[in-house]
């Protein structure tokens, strides 16, 4: 022993004798040496010398229960395993990451080594049983650099292409999922940090000079040296995006926080979310894995929302009521087609009063109809059409000015169930659960808003102005919607996470540095207490609420201001590899335990996380514990840790860093299996 760390030994619950490390200050252990220490709060007393004598015979009779309760003790903790306890008692995490790395030999990071020995006190009735052999991971093929398992090319060609049916998700079947390591390609380097990233990023991590070519004129990217640049420019906005978005913000409010949540649909490079998160507005852009080629991992490599998505048969993966204001800039989606169908999912996912912006074709056709190589006639029948579409869903035309058109959603259907009897098409939805949004087909009717009883009621509840709407309590929460949660709950649970945020930044001091960070994903969110409590941080946060759980709150989610998605974690993410700097994962092993394989899930986390990323995940010590074996197994560097409560509760943080290494040199004589904790390939 030594000044600052002591030692006590107890029974845990299965009635095994452990030794608990209890750390004390110098001065505490000084006191206790005077006697005058306070009792410890776990529910030890230290010892003190004026405490009432024992008679002999007392002490005499204790010494011996004590080396009774010792010997058992030594026993059944030796019929511990040797290899179960090697696999847990001592590992390291990197503490220090660097913000750059320009080769592989610059990435090894400094180390802590920490004694770590959970079995004794929190093992379960089958923890005892040695942990599974470690599997070391191969490197996947130099090829797959940019594998999207569920978006991929040669599988979707597969499937139907009417609708572009072929461009949804189609994730490969069990026996098909890679079980290596997806690599990032030569030369990868960490991305330029937020905000100088939403105009720069590295050649070598997206190598690709495509739409610097077919978009040369339009201004979407340029390639300057070893780097791209992203002027700001789309197809209808060749002066730039902050140009563009002026123009909407003087057809409707964009700055007085009533507009905080946004969707493009057919995003480009994302640029117009990139330069709405200035005026507090944070999009969700999606677009389909080749119409162009890496658009979306374009939009990531910058710091900016993006997802690999389509609309096609079915449902977008969001909850009914989710945004506030959804845009078209010359996407090409066909909205007047399909009965509308396109047009009638926008109105589902947009809250009561919600806006819809397009602009492009067919708007102000009259001037441009003959650079877009289309006949005055078959552009204004497409005006019409989608108008007509609008009408029938009761969303009434804003504006029309130059390129864009602006359609506002009713606040409440009491208007629009009435002219059913009028307009027979859509009818409404009989469907019993408009969130339902994972390989849910679209059907051609209107999801109802929930009943109001007055013309000027907004339904489902009003939402407060950003940013009071992040920590207010959701409409949907207060009307009783979300089962089991209280107002007084996710107000408990907003300081919760605050505390659990600073604990974090104690354990992971890069999470409190501007600039380390910028793309986080929440990979089972609940109400979004991580992200809403880093708000103040210059980074984003994906939200994903698993299919798997039994409540859905990812509507809760967006009512706070937040974006996310539902995922189910035993299949892939729509999303490309090396996409997020951090990954947050809150019990989601629990929920997935009998599912699926947890290494498919840890080999996932490794595709999307960026080399040198960070991973958070809390869970039961005894699923921690059994990750962190499989782990042993792949490039990351691992540690275990108390829960912010102490050490007396069964939930741990598992934290790690994945190790910085690219594709084999095609000079190097080593096989991609020899070294995985060097970096060196």
């Amino acid at each position: 022993m030594f000044c600052g760390q002591t030692a006590k030994s107890k029974k845990n619950y299965k009635g095994e004798v452990s030794r608990r490390l209890v750390y004390f200050s110098c001065q505490e252990e000084r006191e206790e040496m005077a006697g005058t220490a306070a009792p410890y709060p776990g529910g030890w007393k230290l010892y003190k010398p004026q405490a009432k004598r024992l008679n002999l015979v007392s002490v005499t009779l204790l010494s011996i229960l004590c080396s009774a309760f010792y010997l058992l003790g030594v026993w059944q903790h030796s019929r511990i395993t040797a290899s179960s306890t090697s696999a847990i008692a001592t590992t390291s995490f990197v503490t220090a990451i660097p913000c750059d790395r320009n080769s592989a030999a610059a990435a090894h990071a400094s180390t802590i080594d920490t004694q770590l020995d959970f079995t004794a006190h929190h093992a379960a009735e089958d923890a005892a049983a040695p942990l599974p052999a470690i599997v070391h991971f191969p490197a996947c093929a130099a090829e797959l650099s940019e594998y999207t398992p569920c978006e991929d090319v040669q599988r979707s060609l597969r499937f139907d292409r009417d609708r572009l049916i072929y461009r949804e998700r189609h994730c490969p079947e069990k026996s098909e999922i890679l079980k290596c390591m997806i690599p990032a390609p030569q030369g990868y380097r960490t991305p330029f940090p937020w905000p100088k990233s939403r105009e720069l990023a590295w050649f070598a991590n997206v190598p690709h000079k495509e739409l610097t070519v077919e978009k040369a004129v339009q201004n979407w990217i340029r390639v300057e040296g070893d780097k791209f640049r992203f002027p700001g420019g789309g197809t209808m906005f060749p002066n730039g995006a902050e140009a563009y978005i002026n123009d909407i913000d003087r057809l409707i409010p964009l700055g007085d926080g009533s507009i905080r949540t946004a969707i493009d649909t057919g995003c480009g490079v994302a640029s117009w979310g990139a330069f709405l998160l200035s005026r507090n507005i944070l999009a969700m852009s999606f677009a389909p894995r080749d119409s162009h080629e890496a658009q979306v991992q374009f939009a990531l490599e910058r710091g900016v929302p993006a997802m690999v998505g389509v609309l096609a048969s079915n449902r977008l993966p969001y909850p009914s009521r989710a945004f506030d204001m959804a845009h078209c800039s010359r996407c090409l989606i066909p909205w007047h087609q399909y009965d509308g169908l396109y047009l009638i999912e926008i109105d589902r996912i947009l809250r009561p009063g919600g806006y819809w912006i397009l602009s492009g074709p067919p708007i102000n056709w009259k001037k441009h109809w003959k650079g877009w190589a289309r006949t005055e006639e078959d552009l204004k029948d497409e005006q019409n059409a989608i108008e007509s579409v609008a009408n029938s869903l009761c969303w009434r035309k804003i504006k029309e000015k130059g390129d864009i058109a602006i359609w506002q959603k009713p606040t409440n259907h009491i208007h629009c169930k009435a002219n059913r009897k009028v307009i027979k098409f859509p009818p409404f939805c009989s469907s019993p659960d408009p969130d339902s949004a994972w390989y849910t087909k679209m059907e051609p009717c209107i999801t109802p808003l929930p009943d109001a009883s007055d013309i000027e009621d907004i339904s489902g509840g009003m939402l407060k102005k950003w940013p009071e709407r992040l920590t207010a309590v959701p409409p949907r929460i207060e009307r009783g919607g979300i089962h089991g949660i209280t107002a007084d709950s996710f107000l408990q649970n907003v300081e919760l996470w605050k505390k659990r945020i600073g604990y974090y930044k104690n354990l992971i001091p890069q999470l409190g540095q501007k600039g380390r960070y910028r793309n986080l994903l929440d990979m089972n969110a609940k109400l979004g207490g991580f992200a809403a409590a880093l708000v103040d941080e210059p980074v984003w946060v994906m939200n994903v609420v698993p299919v798997a759980t039994d409540i859905r709150t990812l509507g809760v989610v967006y009512e706070r201001g937040l974006i996310g998605t539902y995922q189910d974690w035993c299949e892939a993410m729509s999303t490309y590899p090396r996409t997020y700097d951090l990954l947050h994962a809150d019990s989601l092993f629990t929920v997935y335990e009998d599912r699926c394989e947890m290494e498919n899930i840890l080999l996932e986390m490794d595709r999307i996380l960026r080399p040198e990323g960070t991973v958070i995940i809390r869970d039961d010590v005894d699923i921690v514990i059994r990750i962190k074996n499989i782990m042993e197994g792949m490039r990351w560097d691992s540690q275990i840790v108390d829960h912010e409560d102490g050490p007396h509760q069964r939930e741990k943080l598992l934290l790690a860093v994945k190790t910085y290494w690219t594709v084999e040199d095609k000079n190097s004589k080593e096989s991609n299996s020899s070294s995985y904790w060097n970096g060196d390939m």
